[in-house]
C-alpha cells in the first residue's frame, strides 16, 4: 500500500516561505505514469488544486496559484515539496499531499498551515 507523510512547520510568517515535504513509501515517484500532487482546503471552502509534478519531472500548476509556487523532488529521498513565497493570511489552508499511479489512488494526512505573526 503507497503511504505518503507530510511534514513542515504549520506556522509561517507572512512574506515568508510556506515549505511542505511529502515522503513516499511503498513506490517511487520516478515509477511510471505516477503523479504527485498538491491539494489544499482554505477554511469554509472546497478542495482546491495547487498542482503537480509527474514521474517525469514535469510540473504543471493551477492558473491562479502559479506565480509563487514550486514543486520539487529529491529522488534520493523520495520525496516531492510544495514551496509558496511571500504567503499571506490567504494561504492558510488544510494542505495534503497526493499521489495516483497505475494502481493506486491515495492521500497524505492534513496538514494545517497558518501564516501569522
Amino acid at each position: 500500500e503507497v503511504q505518503l507523510q507530510a511534514s513542515g512547520p504549520g506556522l509561517v510568517k507572512p512574506s515568508q516561505t510556506l515549505a511542505l515535504t511529502c515522503t513516499v513509501s511503498m513506490a517511487t515517484i520516478t515509477q511510471n505514469w505516477s503523479y504527485w500532487t498538491w491539494i489544499r482546503q482554505p477554511p469554509g471552502q472546497g478542495l482546491e488544486w495547487i498542482g503537480y509534478i509527474a514521474f517525469s519531472g514535469t510540473t504543471t500548476y493551477s492558473s491562479s496559484l502559479k506565480g509563487r509556487t514550486a514543486i520539487s523532488r529529491d529522488t534520493s529521498k523520495n520525496q516531492f515539496t510544495l514551496q509558496r513565497n511571500s504567503v499571506t493570511p490567504e494561504d492558510n489552508a488544510v494542505y495534503y499531499c497526493r499521489s495516483a499511479g497505475t494502481y493506486w489512488d491515495c492521500w497524505g494526512q492534513r496538514t494545517q498551515v497558518t501564516a501569522s505573526s
